[in-house]
């Protein structure tokens, strides 16, 4: 490892900064003095004195992957909070780090926690339009229906905010979209209140009956139209007007579900900035089959939109359901001016024949989709940070399994049997019952292998037995036959000498 650390980059044309405060050091993601600090006696869970947050909630703010991992490695208090509830997951949820949220999940962050208002981390994702973010929760297991202190779900948030791709989200994974809140509000009547119209028509699609959700009041005694025109959104009376008019019409349900999707695909560049400037999506929204943006764009050669979208901070690295980035589509359709465009962005890609290879810088510098997808990079980190970062975490790696297999070889010292050891044992007991039965069939099969063929020997015998009367009755039957046969032929010349004595007419016979 020694010839590793001297062989990668570490200079930074940037002036080293010495930071003093534990929270300082890990807004800016220096691990290093991070460690320093807190080797000097600070502590690890030392809270702020403006915004009461410990470290690790500044980490999970900010982004600051590599100093949240040296957090929870030294026993950071996940569950901390701050003054209004919220823990380092709410707050990662609030921006959108969902690298970080991951790494909290694996750490046994509990994100069924609630803040002063009742919200979890999946209603703050929900609010801010973190569509990844909540993908990667749900996926953990969250209840997409888990409900506030005013019984409003994680889809009333999306709804209210506008967020799009939260709502469609939470559709896919179960939400409960016809559950009213505590004033009898539906996630469509708060999406008509706030003038959303693309939750709005989204959600109308996906109910039992358009007509139906138009005419449902809440306890106030409005219905989506009463909402609408009360906080004077024209755009839903408009609609709804239209609505009531052809009636329920399904037929543009997909641009209903991505209507980011359908822009990037026809070229609409307008649509297309306007859909993410108000944050009505994500720039790197992905549909059901998990392509982003760019993805669609690429498809159809729509090179103005793809380089707004890069301008916009769209991730070039991420892959869809097929493992194919934003260039892999370009390439598919022989788009050459879009895969020039896209492929010098692109970070490193994985050749059928690489190797991982701990002396080769390259190693080090060659990454795919790095951080967080909802959250733009704060912390202004250079290529060599980024550089290093991977490599004291690989070297971590090669720590952790030297010290597993040291930790299993003393535990088989002191008696212990390990979960290989035991695997290996139920393995071999399985192929002993498997040999075991198999022998069994084995001598089953001979036995009866033996027995027929003593039943061939007794029918081969029984056979040649009654063979030989048969080739006795043969034989007198030939016998017989001659001696028939010679009995036939005294009497013919018999016949022909007689009537030849007395004078009579000779006659052939055949």
């Amino acid at each position: 490892m020694e010839r590793l650390s001297s062989s990668l980059p570490t200079p930074d044309v940037r002036k080293k900064v010495h930071f003093v405060s534990i929270h300082d050091a890990v807004k800016a993601g220096d691990v290093k003095q991070l460690a320093e600090i807190v080797e000097s006696g600070i502590n690890i869970n030392d809270v702020d004195v403006l915004h009461k947050f410990t470290p690790l909630h500044w980490a999970a703010h900010f982004g600051s992957l590599e100093c949240l991992h040296w957090l929870l490695w030294h026993g950071a208090d996940i569950t901390s909070v701050t003054p209004g509830g919220w823990t380092a997951a709410h707050i990662a949820a609030i921006r959108g780090q969902d690298a970080c949220i991951q790494a909290l999940i694996m750490n046994g962050a509990d994100l069924s926690v609630q803040d002063d208002r009742g919200c979890t981390p999946s209603h703050l994702a929900a609010t801010h339009g973190h569509s990844y973010t909540l993908q990667v929760m749900l996926r953990s297991g969250v209840d997409p229906n888990v409900s506030d202190k005013y019984d409003w779900k994680p889809v009333h948030y999306a709804s209210f905010h506008g967020r799009l791709g939260c709502v469609q989200l939470l559709v896919k994974w179960g939400a409960a979209i016809e559950d009213v809140d505590q004033n009898g509000n539906l996630p469509v009547h708060v999406a008509a209140m706030e003038g959303h119209l693309y939750c709005f028509k989204f959600l109308l699609s996906r109910m039992s009956s358009m007509k139906q959700a138009l005419k449902v009041f809440n306890d106030n005694g409005e219905n989506a139209m009463d909402l609408a025109q009360r906080f004077f959104k024209d755009n839903i009376v408009q609609f709804i007007q239209g609505a009531e008019i052809e009636g329920d019409n399904q037929n543009n349900q997909e641009n209903l579900t991505f209507p980011g999707h359908v822009a990037a695909y026809k070229g609409d560049l307008e649509m297309l900035k306007k859909l993410v400037e108000n944050g009505i999506i994500n720039i790197n929204e992905r549909d059901d089959n998990e392509s982003t943006l760019l993805h669609r764009a690429a498809g159809q050669d729509h090179i103005e939109c793809l380089q707004w979208l890069i301008e916009m901070g769209a991730d070039v690295n991420i892959t869809n359901k097929d493992g194919e980035t934003a260039a892999d589509t370009a390439k598919k359709f022989a788009h050459l001016s879009a895969v020039s465009l896209l492929v010098g962005l692109q970070k490193y890609e994985v050749e059928e024949n690489d190797e991982i290879d701990d002396q080769d810088v390259k190693f080090f510098e060659r990454h795919g989709v790095q951080g967080s997808t909802d959250a733009k990079d704060e912390l202004s980190q250079s290529e060599a940070e980024k550089t290093n970062a991977r490599k004291r975490a690989y070297e971590k790696v090669v720590e952790l399994r030297r010290l597993l297999e040291i930790a299993e070889s003393n535990f088989k010292q002191l008696g212990g049997i390990s979960e290989g050891d035991i695997k290996q044992k139920k393995e071999d007991q399985e192929s002993r019952r498997m040999i075991k039965e198999l022998q069994v069939q084995l001598e089953g099969e001979r036995l009866r292998r033996e027995k027929l063929e003593c039943q061939l020997d007794e029918c081969r015998a029984e056979a040649s037995h009654r063979q030989t009367p048969v080739d006795q009755i043969h034989l007198n039957n030939v016998v017989s036959m001659e001696h028939d046969s010679s009995d036939s032929n005294k009497d013919k010349r018999k016949v022909t000498k007689k009537i030849t004595s007395s004078g009579g007419i000779f006659m052939r016979r055949s």
